[in-house]
């Protein structure tokens, strides 16, 4: 049963890369990105209970906070262009006087 899961979560990464690369627009690939994390973290923790190895769990839950911290950066970075915080021109105007 896990097997099958397994194999299934396998079709559907690869269906999600596939949109990953012919998706018309930014926010479609941002998505497939996000929705290919969310099944790595799932494949990675099905595996781990195939293996009988609990300590994956812990390596998916790590990847799953990557993801999302991932996920929010890049959508950051294409909403203003910039990551960290910069300065608006009127803070420079007020820095010089």
């Amino acid at each position: 049963m896990f097997a099958l899961a397994t194999i299934a979560l396998f079709v559907a990464m690869v269906l999600v890369l596939i949109r990953l690369f012919n998706g018309p627009t930014l926010y479609d690939r941002v998505l497939a990105v996000n929705a290919f994390g969310t099944y790595t973290v799932l494949f990675i923790g099905v595996l781990g209970f195939l293996n009988g190895r609990p300590d994956f769990l812990d390596i998916s839950m790590l990847y799953a906070l990557i993801n999302f911290v991932g996920t929010i950066a890049i959508l950051k970075f294409f909403r203003y262009r910039a990551i960290g915080d910069t300065p608006r021109p009127s803070d420079q105007a007020e820095g010089e006087a």
